[in-house]
């Protein structure tokens, strides 16, 4: 398919892109063009303008700022991978982007496409959940913090305006009794995710402090799995306390039915990617 008539943007900084936002009617930013550019073929978008934000050096970099790690958000998966920062200080986010589609996405996706295109298949809404991130947005009237629990409204759609702009992720670094988790059922390389579970758990001692369990592809948006992680805040976790957080799981899952699947399989397969990685999670706590 070819996409329909549009013209063709460059922004300078982050200011100029929003001024062209604010300018052109119905205009949508060029990231990676992994997920924009299929949805033109397809003509499910007909854009009019499309601003391309690849050179802003704001919106490029990793650096850790005492105990948080600023990614900007331009920042593509390969450079997520490669970044000695979140290989010491959050591993999760390495590995998670190691499993992002295949190497030309990854080679030009980015971190800040991927998630404010609010897609529920998408890797990174579920890890941002788990990390309990904040995002920093940029609009007319200057920036704004959001959290990453309640960025999420629904299928392609969260809680940007239309001329704001995600600048930049922040992150806490990991710490020693913290360990994390991510697993994901796909049919090939490539895929969607039938369904995903990123989990980052603290310790106490032998007990769960806390824990955040993200949910990938089983709901409108990527959610957290609270009634999960309230059944394993406060205890010593074992494979019978596993169980029963995997049926909180399951009750929290409304994946729609299609080719990857029904919906009862979708959700008993989130509950055994959750399972796999909250083991995980504790292996790596303790040691």
């Amino acid at each position: 398919m070819i996409t329909s008539q549009f013209q063709y943007h460059k922004a300078s900084s982050i200011e100029d892109a929003i001024q062209k936002l604010q300018n052109e009617e119905d205009a949508k930013l060029l990231a990676g063009g992994h997920s924009l550019l299929p949805m033109m073929k397809l003509r499910f978008a007909e854009p009019p303008y499309l601003i391309d934000i690849n050179d802003i050096p704001e919106l490029q970099g990793i650096d850790l700022q005492g105990d948080t790690i600023r990614i900007g958000a331009m920042t593509t998966e390969n450079e997520l991978i490669a970044s000695e920062i979140l290989q010491q200080h959050c591993p999760l986010l390495v590995e998670a982007a190691k499993l992002v589609a295949d190497p030309q996405v990854r080679n030009r996706g980015t971190i800040g496409g991927d998630i404010v295109h609010g897609d529920p298949g998408n890797d990174h809404p579920a890890v941002m959940l788990a990390l309990d991130a904040n995002f920093i947005i940029q609009g007319p009237d200057g920036k704004r913090e959001q959290p990453a629990n309640g960025f999420f409204l629904g299928t392609y759609w969260n809680e940007i305006a239309e001329d704001e702009i995600l600048v930049a992720i922040e992150v806490k670094a990991q710490k020693d009794n913290q360990g994390f988790g991510y697993h994901k059922l796909k049919r090939k390389t490539g895929d969607y995710a039938v369904a995903g579970s990123p989990v980052m758990l603290t310790l106490d001692g032998d007990k769960c402090s806390d824990i955040r369990i993200g949910l990938t592809n089983v709901a409108p948006m990527a959610i957290r799995a609270t009634e999960a992680e309230n059944l394993l805040k406060g205890q010593e976790i074992d494979s019978a306390l596993i169980e029963k957080a995997a049926e909180q799981v399951i009750a929290a899952c409304e994946p729609a039915e299609d080719l990857r699947g029904s919906s009862e399989y979708k959700s008993h397969m989130a509950a055994e990617m959750v399972r796999r990685s909250i083991q995980d999670a504790l292996q790596r706590a303790r040691s």
